[in-house]
């Protein structure tokens, strides 16, 4: 083969494509039987033509995969490969069925080295993924193990090939396909000699898989995040705030974003309407307005048709004042969380108590966590929202400095990466001259996504002008989420050495999934 004529051709196989096929089969498995019947071939064809895929150069066939559709229950248990088909019949393709199985893949011995197979694996994947199939199965040869079998045991065997100290040539190449072996499949070809009848049940799950009832709330992709960078300005009453509040909640609605975020304390400029407390008593008194607010904000939830995040807000129980965010969905339904972690200003001019409890929220538009501020430069609480499956995290926050503001910034940024999710941080500008402790502002608000070629350079989607009122947009895929989970450059979840470190809850308040 001369590699400047090489011309390749992905296209599905037809039933002209036998006398080729059959001598490439013979050619490949000389020492298990050879080429199948033409029958068998045309079965495939007529009942899955999808799933029969074959790569040509300048019109000569060089490589094939042959696939099923199966049901993922009966075929990620114990079977044969006589189970699927024999040199007669196509034993179990299923219409209805729910996951690929890789019969074969096999490549002219000429061509080896073109990674032709990864080609065709990689084209199952996408048949996989436009089907909406939960996974691929395959049963894996071990030839290799022939040169081993007295030496170790199968699983031993296997063990090795995971750790690569041993290279087998089928299950090797699946493993750097992305499979996982699943079981032992025993008496699997009783008549593959060189594998002494066994194999492995692979497995390749698709990330993007939506059953059919996929719980209470309907799968989005696509999710487009508005963050309020609000200039903190006075207010003459509840009205006037929810007034100002609703005029972004508003414009938010306008342009359908799905979530709008407000940033920490956004009724602060309530306490100015008593000048003559101290700021323990300022603060209560703030509080006293908190439920009246977040009621009449998760009216404005329903009525313009978005999930509020609702910044942040003093909220008196039991004689203690803690810090608290509100989810207001657009349902009609309210969750809040707490603040944890108090900062010594809120502790010391606010007399402020953190809360015990971490939750995660599902919405339906994305599975959701929320850290306030000083909360998200404590990197074990993204992780144990991250542990939940939480997608995207929002960070209302109130800084006065430009350095307290980066401490914040960075954090988030860094919450993003190592969580693999997305995190939108909204902020106040401005001043409140008449409201002690609240004089200054300093905020630019942003909105993060990991670092990998999925998402900006940057790792960042959006940020806002600094120190001005503003409005952000950013459309965020959630999918892409998945493939970085599963096909990232790093992956850092998944490559957590859990063998070595752990990281548990202990709050009294139990870890809500």
């Amino acid at each position: 083969m001369a590699e400047e004529s090489t011309r390749l051709r992905l296209r599905q196989l037809t039933l002209e494509d036998y006398p080729a096929l059959a001598r490439l089969m013979d050619q490949v498995y000389h020492d298990i039987g050879g080429a199948w019947p033409e029958e068998t071939i045309a079965t495939l064809i007529r009942l899955f033509p999808e799933g029969q895929l074959v790569i040509e150069d300048n019109g000569t066939l060089i490589a094939t995969a042959l696939t099923v559709k199966v049901s993922y229950d009966r075929f990620s248990n114990p079977h044969r490969y006589e189970d699927l088909i024999t040199d007669d019949k196509v034993r179990s393709h299923s219409r209805k069925g729910d996951a690929l199985y890789g019969l074969d893949v096999f490549v002219d011995p000429e061509y080896r080295g073109y990674r032709l197979g990864r080609r065709l694996y990689e084209a199952r994947k996408d048949l996989c993924r436009e089907e909406n199939l939960r996974a691929i199965l395959a049963g894996g040869r071990l030839p290799g193990y022939t040169n081993y079998a007295d030496k170790m045991t199968v699983t031993e065997y296997i063990a090795e090939v995971e750790a690569r100290t041993i290279y087998d040539p089928i299950l090797t190449f699946q493993l750097s396909n992305g499979f996982d072996v699943k079981r032992l499949l025993v008496k699997y070809l009783p008549e593959d000699e060189s594998s002494r009848g066994y194999a492995t049940l692979l497995e390749w799950d698709n990330i993007l898989y939506q059953p059919e009832d996929d719980g209470d709330w309907p799968r989005r992709s696509v999710v487009r995040l508005g963050v309020v960078q609000r200039r903190m300005r006075s207010a003459r009453s509840v009205e006037d705030l929810l007034s100002q509040v609703e005029f972004f909640i508003d414009s938010l609605s306008d342009y359908r974003a799905d979530f709008a975020v407000l940033p920490e304390f956004f009724s602060a400029p309530l306490m100015g309407l008593k000048t003559d407390l101290n700021s323990v008593e300022a603060v209560r008194y703030l509080a006293s307005f908190t439920e009246e607010i977040r009621d009449a904000m998760a009216d404005m939830a329903v009525s313009y048709n978005i999930n509020i995040i609702g910044g942040s807000m003093p909220l008196e129980e039991d004689g203690r004042i803690y810090n608290v965010a509100y989810l207001m969905r657009r349902d009609g339904s309210v969750e809040q969380q707490k603040k944890i972690h108090i900062t010594p200003h809120e502790r010391k001019d606010w007399a402020i108590q953190g809360g015990d409890g971490l939750r995660i929220f599902d919405t339906d538009a994305g599975r959701i966590g929320i850290l306030i501020c000083y909360d998200v430069e404590f990197p074990e609480l993204g992780r144990l929202l991250a542990e939940q499956g939480m997608e995207i995290l929002f960070v209302p926050f109130w800084t006065d400095t430009k350095n307290g503001y980066l401490r914040v910034r960075h954090c988030a940024q860094a919450r993003a990466i190592e969580n693999e999710c997305y995190v939108a941080i909204s902020g106040s500008v401005g001043n409140l001259p008449r409201v002690d402790n609240v004089d200054i502002q300093y905020a630019q608000s942003a909105v993060f996504s990991p670092s990998d070629f999925y998402f900006p350079h940057d790792g960042t989607i959006s940020e806002s002008v600094p120190n001005t009122e503003m409005l952000l947009f950013a459309d965020i895929d959630l999918e892409k989420l998945k493939l970085l989970h599963s096909e990232g450059s790093v992956t850092n979840i998944r490559d957590r050495r859990k063998d070595l470190y752990s990281l548990v809850w202990k709050g009294k308040e139990e870890l809500d999934p």
